[in-house]
């Protein structure tokens, strides 16, 4: 096997991967080395998006999902169903499935596509050489003509409630749990946070939250988190803002938080205890000194607004340099560095990467608040229509939230679009489209929408901005 290739890209994840695919697609030989390793010893590509994340994740959501539906929804369809349980053994068996399924499909594209792949760690040499140490510790060095970071990111562990892997764990181990914790107690009500208690509140934990910041999503618009801190209230998720943790101690299969808010010093006891404050670049063992890439004092890859570093030839991607932690925000650097080594146009477009929580009510996101666009100076017009004025919602017994444009007054660009309600992940699509090219809200509400729709809702929240919906009063 040659050891001579034009890219090596370190790192297997959702930013890597895509990197090395389209580097071959662009005609270059590449090598793509990823050190996974699950709890079982085992191997494989795809990062935490694809074994501990994104995927996994979203399989217990829809699982918990249609739990919560049989015992609170199906009456109202008709539907009599006898008493429901979980089986906690078979539900996590079909997630491993579904990670196994999409773990192994990235061997079969790498194959398709012509890169090679190396299952080790991977160390940045001078020179453009990438150290290879294999799992059973053989070694190699390969030559490259570009080496492409994509070394992602980990967990952030609190120093007064560090992981035991049993009783308090990270995200990961979140989503490994063999039975359903009598109370569950979440440090942080973020993305990670909120998705992770939803899941084993619907499965019938009781959930205690503890968010440090006195302010609920700060990071979305105000409108949506208000609106998404009452539904969470109805699920029953006890969130508790400006409440920072002082400790954590495990005793006889317990664990015991402190924490301090403005009544004082509490006191909570719970089963287990998950850590999701939120994560930090993984960069261990990753640079050898003199490859002239630098590091910030968060421990980001230095990278300018091309992903090039401060080395020639050297790029770096995903959650190991700026920008949101996001997967398809990586898979983007990812192609647009492959395409830019083979002296093909590329770009990404940071100021239309969408967020997306996925929750029920699932919230989703694109551009600025409405808060950020007054900040600015701007004038703006902001136009809203409820799901509970949808018909499609309401025929899916699901009329929670709404959807909210926010466009310039002057000259009617969209600037932001925020979304909670059904689908809402689903849904941003359109939005980010509308907003990657330019488009007014005019344009917008001159889109046809088949009926009845959810996207209805996005097509009248743009004719609400101009007081000219149909399907419900404008104000």
């Amino acid at each position: 096997m040659s050891d001579e290739f034009d890219v090596v890209v370190i790192g297997g994840g959702p930013a890597g991967y895509p990197a090395a695919i389209r580097a071959a697609q662009n005609k270059l030989s590449v090598a793509c080395i990823d050190e996974w390793k699950n709890y079982d010893g085992s191997t494989a590509f795809g990062g935490t998006c694809l074994n501990a994340g994104c995927i996994p994740s979203k399989a217990l959501l829809e699982s918990s999902e249609l739990l919560h539906r049989a015992q609170h929804e199906f009456k109202a369809h008709g539907i009599q169903v006898g008493e429901v349980g979980i089986d906690v053994a078979a539900m996590q068996k079909r997630k491993a499935t579904i990670v196994r399924q999409s773990t192994q499909g990235i061997l079969a594209l790498f194959k398709s596509a012509g890169v090679t792949p190396l299952q080790g760690h991977g160390r940045l040499l001078p020179g453009l050489k990438v150290e290879f140490t294999a799992h059973d510790g053989a070694k190699r060095t390969l030559q490259a003509k570009h080496v492409v970071l994509a070394s992602g990111s980990q967990p952030m562990e609190l120093k007064s409630a560090p992981f035991d892997g049993e009783r308090i764990v990270d995200s990961w181990g979140a989503l490994e749990f063999d039975d359903v914790p009598k109370r569950l107690g979440v440090i942080g009500a973020g993305v990670i946070g909120l998705e992770l208690g939803s899941v084993w509140r619907r499965l019938g934990s009781e959930v205690v939250m503890l968010e440090a910041l006195p302010d609920f999503l700060p990071m979305a618009d105000a409108q949506v988190a208000k609106e998404a801190l009452k539904h969470f209230g109805k699920l029953g998720l006890d969130i508790r803002l400006g409440a920072k943790v002082t400790g954590a101690k495990v005793s006889k299969g317990k664990v015991t938080v402190g924490y301090a808010d403005d009544k004082g010093e509490q006191s909570l006891a719970v089963d287990r205890l998950v850590v999701a404050i939120g994560r930090r670049p993984y960069t261990r063992d990753l640079l050898a000194e003199g490859t002239g890439v630098e590091v910030d004092e968060r421990g980001f890859i230095k990278v300018d607004d091309h992903c090039k570093t401060g080395a020639a030839n050297v790029w770096a991607v995903g959650d190991c340099v700026r920008g949101p932690m996001l997967a398809h925000k990586g898979k983007e650097e990812g192609v647009a560095v492959a395409d830019a080594i083979a002296g093909l146009y590329a770009e990404v477009n940071y100021k239309v990467i969408p967020s997306v929580i996925y929750t029920a009510p699932e919230i989703a996101w694109v551009g600025l608040t409405e808060k950020q666009v007054k900040e600015s100076g701007r004038a703006c017009k902001v136009g809203n229509f409820p799901f509970a004025a949808s018909g499609r919602a309401r025929a899916m017994e699901a009329p929670a939230g709404f959807c909210k444009v926010v466009a310039a007054v002057d000259d009617d660009e969209i600037l932001g679009v925020h979304i909670i309600g059904p689908m809402a992940g689903e849904l941003i699509a359109e939005a980010v489209l509308a907003m990657e090219y330019s488009a007014s809200s005019e344009d917008l509400q001159r889109t046809i929408h088949a009926h009845p729709t959810l996207s209805e809702a996005l097509h009248e929240a743009a004719l609400s901005a101009d007081k000219r919906a149909i399907d419900f009063p404008n104000r």
